[in-house]
């Protein structure tokens, strides 16, 4: 495939990647909703068909993410091979770690009965609070995060897409990579957590945009000193 192509997939599926993690964090919350784990069991229960989709959402942004990286190291790997193969295999990662689903279904197992029996109820509420929490441990954003920077700055170096947005892009992706390991062990919380996406949000969605309807420049050549 052409650059332009690559670069048209990318866009489209840049868009669909963001409106299915959208969409799937919307419906977890909803399924989700209540105060203690026996609230949430019950919530999960009543609302399974949510829980359901959000496996197949899950599943489907793991495929994204190895779309994305299949298609940006095609785009990039003229600026720098070695590099851009980094970037590929961190979205990779991210794909194949973001598809893990056994905590949704491990949830769902429990919630709607086919879990333990109703004499350790304990043991359920111990399990499904852990299953909750490991949900919530995301190590697949830190390799979206190292592969997003690197790609972003392969983009940047190479001038193939506008300068302002490329340069977003490499701070939207450097500030995740810095604060999404410290919330994984918990040196960072609060509201901090949530609005570090906002940068990335107002980049990747003009560059969907560029690309589908731009494609991008050729790699800037530089000549041997």
């Amino acid at each position: 495939m052409t650059r332009n192509t690559n670069a048209r997939i990318a866009g489209f599926t840049f868009l669909f990647y963001i409106a299915a993690g959208i969409t799937d964090l919307i419906l977890f919350g909803k399924a989700t909703g209540g105060e203690g784990i026996a609230a949430k069991l019950a919530s999960i229960a009543q609302h399974a068909t949510y829980v359901r989709i959000t496996v197949l959402l899950t599943l489907l942004d793991g495929l994204s993410a190895i779309v994305l990286a299949v298609t940006l190291y095609a785009i990039t790997r003229d600026e720098d091979p070695d590099l851009a193969m980094l970037g590929m295999i961190c979205r990779v990662a991210e794909g194949i770690t973001g598809a893990f689903v056994a905590s949704s279904l491990g949830l769902l197992w429990l919630a709607t009965g086919g879990g333990l029996s109703a004499g350790d109820a304990g043991a359920t509420n111990v399990l499904s609070a852990f299953l909750l929490k490991m949900g919530s441990w995301n190590p697949p954003a830190i390799f979206f995060a190292l592969g997003s920077t690197i790609f972003s700055w392969l983009l940047l170096r190479g001038r193939m897409i506008p300068v302002p947005l490329a340069r977003l892009g490499v701070f939207a992706s450097v500030l995740l990579v810095v604060i999404l390991p410290l919330q994984l062990v918990g040196f960072a919380s609060g509201p901090i957590t949530s609005f570090v996406w906002l940068p990335m949000l107002a980049f990747e969605v003009p560059l969907a945009v560029w690309l589908i309807v731009k494609g991008v420049a050729p790699a800037a050549r530089r000549q041997p000193a």
